[in-house]
């Protein structure tokens, strides 16, 4: 009995210390990166602040972006990031202005000229092909969006689904700008026999690929290029008009700055650790000077035109077309 309660007492002398200088809140960071790129984050962060409790949380955009639209200053989430711009369009009503906290030389152009959010991530697109499934089918390396319509590649394609994926929706806005939303539409009318899946999520065609279930996957080009560092037969090939891709960014909920510890928290993540995941994890380029430490990373890849990327009614009105 003594002894438990020596332990009830260090545990509560510990618990009276966490809740004095944490202010007994956690910190909570909504983020849709994948999960290697959220542990890196947990880690540096529990290494700077081993003051304060801070959870990064992992939640889709477009969940996340509904949440805090609903509830505002009230919800639980403090600090956004790797929030597509469309998204955070939508709540910037309930975002602080964060231009201030920003130590970066981004590239011209690209930014909110309210402050209310910092740019993130230039999310870019590629065509992954993975050699071992075409020789298997004896087909050959298309070159051209067109050449992926030839019925030779039925069921041997995986695109995300615009409707639920920022990546499937950049690569259907890229050539909506390019053959206009009639083109485009039927475009994919002619693609779609040759789709296996539709997939909910951005991974989804990369998964598909690592599994050797597609031939073909319009997928993200860093998770392209983190499964060929990871020993699997692909080839990325930069898509004829460009990288298709979309701008994310990062912002404190409103109301929620002055929360012990928010502000620096924040800064660390905008500042510290948006330069090692470029480096390392994400490499668009979105800063004037950005070092690439991710290997095999295409560099040389030209963007494609995205204008009305951001647009949130271009958006509604593209999405509300899409028939798969």
């Amino acid at each position: 009995m003594k002894k438990a309660a020596i332990v009830l007492l260090i545990i509560t002398v510990f618990l009276v210390w966490h809740v004095t200088v944490s202010g007994g809140e956690t910190i909570i960071v909504y983020s849709p990166m994948e999960q290697y790129r959220n542990d890196e984050l947990q880690k540096q962060l529990d290494e700077t602040f081993p003051q304060w409790d801070v959870s990064i949380m992992s939640m889709a955009t477009a969940k996340a972006a509904a949440k805090i639209g609903v509830e505002g200053s009230h919800t639980d989430a403090d600090i956004v990031i790797d929030m597509e711009c469309a998204y955070l369009e939508r709540i910037k009503d309930n975002l602080e202005v964060v231009s201030d906290l920003s130590r970066l030389d981004y590239l011209d152009g690209i930014g909110d000229p309210e402050g209310k959010y910092l740019i993130w991530d230039r999310q870019t697109g590629a065509i992954a092909v993975n050699e071992t499934v075409l020789e298997k089918y004896d087909l050959p390396v298309p070159s051209t969006y067109e050449d992926l319509t030839n019925p030779i590649y039925k069921n041997l394609i995986a695109m995300p689904d615009p409707k639920s994926s920022g990546t499937g929706y950049f690569f259907y806005k890229n050539l909506a700008n390019v053959w206009g939303i009639h083109g485009a539409l039927d475009y994919f009318d002619r693609l779609a026999p040759n789709i296996k899946q539709f997939t909910e999520s951005g991974s989804g065609p990369i998964k598909l690929l690592v599994q050797q279930e597609v031939a073909i996957g319009l997928c993200l080009t860093f998770q392209a290029v983190d499964e060929c560092n990871n020993g699997n037969d692909f080839l990325i090939l930069e898509p004829e008009f460009g990288s298709p891709y979309s701008l994310t960014g990062a912002s404190i909920v409103k109301g929620k700055r002055e929360k012990p510890g928010v502000e620096e928290v924040f800064d660390f993540i905008a500042n510290t650790f948006m330069v090692y995941d470029k480096e390392y994890f994400s490499p668009g380029q979105v800063l004037k000077v950005q070092e690439n430490k991710l290997d095999n990373y295409p560099v040389d890849f030209g963007y494609a035109d995205m204008t009305g990327i951001e647009d949130v009614s271009q958006q509604e009105q593209l999405l509300e077309l899409w028939r798969y």
